[in-house]
């Protein structure tokens, strides 16, 4: 086969996106014959040795495997962290990893619940977060109280941070409804006392929306990302994982 970057060979075999696999060469953790790859570099993989962590990857291409989870507070959205008790892939049963190495379809903060999608395709990963295609992710955020007119003006006008400034594609109260459903699928519960507003971004800088709106002075209680894309969290509970049907891996992997 004709030699192709060494992102788009990972991202093939399932290893990482793009981006991710991006981060993993220039952390020193790809080899190429034995030696550290170079970003950018094209690699022929039936030609040549390439390795991950010191295990070779296959060069045929694998099973795809997209995955649906609620993420509870507390697990880590990576692959590995020593720092953390549990990850996201402790939650996957063995019969829905189907063998094959998945990794998080980007990331939720150790402290937030909510959807997080898995795969090891690393093409479709990259159309689901890079900020070209648009892929709006939609929050539940839990507050201590309600916004003032003020502090939600704040939020629509945009927030400065360090990155630039930080904006909101929507804001609005969350429904009675709203709050029923969210409340039966979160473990643990929320506060009864919490307020809920319901944001969407675009962005998804680190810890965004915490920093957003402890900018405006309304400290993050609970967050809770009920929908990315066109997929929403719907009746999944706490700590719960399926696979995506095939028109929810076509909706999501459309380019804008």
């Amino acid at each position: 086969m004709p030699s192709e970057r060494i992102s788009k060979v990972l991202a093939t075999a399932g290893v990482a996106s793009r981006r991710g696999a991006d981060q993993l060469v220039a952390a020193g953790r790809v080899l190429v014959d034995g030696r550290p790859a170079v970003l950018g570099e094209k690699v022929d993989p039936e030609r040549q040795r390439i390795e991950v962590d010191r295990r070779a990857i296959a060069s045929a291409e694998p099973t795809r495997v997209y995955l649906a989870l609620h993420k509870p507070p507390g697990v880590a959205s990576t692959v590995r962290d020593r720092h953390a008790p549990r990850t996201v892939l402790d939650l996957v049963p063995a019969e829905l990893a189907a063998g094959a190495r998945l990794y998080p379809v980007g990331r939720l903060d150790q402290d937030s619940d909510g959807l997080l999608l898995l795969t090891n395709d690393g093409d479709w990963a990259d159309g689901i977060l890079h900020p070209r295609h648009g892929v709006e992710r939609e929050y539940a955020v839990g507050l201590a109280h309600p916004l003032t007119r003020e502090q939600a003006e704040a939020l629509e006008r945009g927030v400065e941070l360090t990155q630039g400034v930080a904006t909101l594609g929507a804001l609005r109260g969350q429904t009675r409804t709203e709050d029923q459903r969210l409340i039966d699928l979160l473990d643990p519960p929320p506060d009864p006392r919490l307020v809920w507003v319901r944001v969407t971004i675009q962005q998804g800088w680190k810890r965004q929306l915490r920093r957003m709106f402890g900018e405006v002075g309304a400290p993050v209680r609970r967050l809770v990302r009920v929908r990315i894309g066109t997929l929403r969290l719907d009746t999944l509970a706490s700590g719960d994982v399926r696979r995506l049907t095939p028109a929810e891996v076509r909706r999501l992997g459309r380019r804008s």
